[in-house]
């Protein structure tokens, strides 16, 4: 098959994980790269021997696709520029600031019949892809995803930048209705919060639990689920899940001690282990081509910004 042009938009830190990944995906022919930090954009050009833009317009028009992987703040603008001269979007979390301009987007690439794709690289961690076949009627949800502070993401909170991931496979997963929603965070560092606690209460009568702090000293990305039969734990780092069923306790009493005893059988599930930034541009380029349909539209990635702004609302009316 023909290559898809691929230019990419943007070269920081996560910019520069997609020009890695792209420029080893053979459907792809990279058309070029492009940054308003042009000293970075150069550096990252010779590295991977890559064309260099200077304007953002000229790269969108010398390709047939394009990543955004600006600061949240101009996803909104980019994003819009590359879908109204027709080109396949694929964007970084969160898609826009605000649902509104979420909502123009996903109208505008619906009109357009182009390809809007939203960057939840998690949602392409083998474990996580996993866990569709294993959940059935979830009663509790625990996320924790933890790590320390750096000074790279400073336009955004912890919600938009971490919280929103755990965020979006829960709702992909309890596929129920959101009853409530109760948050809290702190500011530990700068203007956002830094550390945010969310409570969802389904229809369905799940709870989920998410907890996410970017002023931790370890990094910690886990996700447990209750149901009825088992309990579900996943390690995000590792790609592992592990499923406890059958689990027994009892305390034993002696006369120096009271001791706890807890049994359980656990199930270790194969995963198939795979870089997920790569498993999201093959699905990229399989929704471009049209033999697959986007795991992460902008229609579940709108409901997904809408219960993150309302934490974010609760959060801030509790900090001022």
């Amino acid at each position: 098959m023909v290559p898809i042009k691929l230019g990419l938009i943007g070269t920081g830190h996560m910019g520069q994980y997609h020009v890695n990944v792209a420029t080893g995906i053979s459907a792809y022919e990279v058309a070029g790269i492009y940054d308003a930090n042009q000293e970075r954009a150069r550096e990252v050009a010779d590295r991977f021997r890559v064309p260099l833009f200077a304007e953002i317009d000229s790269l969108i028009q010398a390709s047939d696709a394009v990543v955004v992987a600006v600061p949240t703040v101009s996803h909104f603008q980019v994003a819009r520029k590359a879908l109204e001269l027709g080109r396949h979007v694929l964007v970084e979390k969160p898609m826009t600031e605000t649902v509104l301009q979420a909502s123009e987007l996903v109208e505008l690439a619906r009109s357009r019949n182009l390809i809007l794709q939203v960057g939840h690289v998690e949602r392409f961690n083998g474990a996580v892809m996993e866990l569709s076949k294993i959940v059935d009627r979830p009663l509790l949800i625990e996320s924790r995803r933890q790590a320390p502070y750096n000074n790279r993401i400073n336009d955004v909170g912890v919600v938009l930048d971490l919280m929103i991931h755990d965020l979006d496979i829960i709702l992909n997963l309890v596929n129920s209705r959101i009853k409530s929603v109760y948050a809290r965070g702190v500011i530990a560092y700068g203007s956002h919060e830094d550390i945010a606690v969310a409570t969802l209460h389904f229809e369905s009568g799940c709870i989920a639990v998410l907890n996410a702090s970017r002023a931790s000293q370890s990094k910690i990305r886990t996700l447990t689920i209750s149901q009825e039969s088992a309990f579900i734990v996943l390690d995000f780092s590792s790609q592992d899940i592990d499923i406890h069923r059958q689990a027994q306790s009892a305390y034993l009493m002696t006369r120096e001690e009271l001791k706890y005893k807890q049994e359980s059988f656990v199930e270790k599930i194969f995963v198939h282990k795979d870089n997920p930034l790569r498993q999201e541009h093959l699905h990229f380029v399989a929704c471009i081509r049209g033999t697959d349909e986007p795991i992460v539209a902008g229609d579940s990635d709108k409901r997904t910004l809408e219960i993150a702004t309302e934490i974010l609302a609760q959060i801030h009316a509790h900090l001022s």
